[in-house]
């Protein structure tokens, strides 16, 4: 018999392998940490920071959704006022919106802003929805400046 060659040795774990994941399943996206006071409001190692969940957020993040939230609810109020004055509504999703009642566009308008905040405050680590955040920012700020530079019309 001819002596054959040893098998080659697989490549060692990189050093910050840790073993097989234990989890019998993934994370998920909302948890009781979520609204009950979490525990990662980072990434757990380094170069995990972004596209990363995580259960805390930051203070600055609260005041821009708060920022978001209240220029659309100003928004509302201001295109309410300007329509009772006789202007005409340009957007033709609230144009459709509108058509529900006053009070309906209000509530239905405030939850698809809220529904797409919550979307892009889970996704907070990601660049695209930083980005989203900050436009919607500056974007309510600004359709807020020219409702009431209308009043001076």
């Amino acid at each position: 018999m001819h002596p054959t060659a040893p098998e080659p040795r697989p490549d060692p774990p990189p050093a910050s392998y840790r073993g097989p994941d234990r989890r019998r399943s993934a994370t998920p996206r909302f948890s009781g940490f979520t609204l009950n006071g979490g525990r990662r409001q980072g990434a757990r190692r380094v170069g995990e920071g972004e596209n990363t969940f995580v259960d805390l957020y930051s203070l600055r993040l609260f005041g821009l959704l708060l920022w978001i939230a209240l220029m659309n609810i100003a928004d509302s109020f201001f295109t309410l006022i300007h329509l009772q004055n006789g202007g005409t509504e340009v957007n033709p999703v609230a144009a459709l919106l509108l058509t529900t009642g006053l009070t309906p566009f209000v509530v239905l308008k405030s939850t698809l802003i809220g529904v797409a905040l919550l979307v892009l405050c889970l996704h907070k680590n990601f660049a695209l929805a930083r980005l989203g955040l900050w436009v919607a920012a500056v974007a309510y700020t600004l359709l807020c400046l020219y409702h009431i530079s209308l009043f001076s019309v």
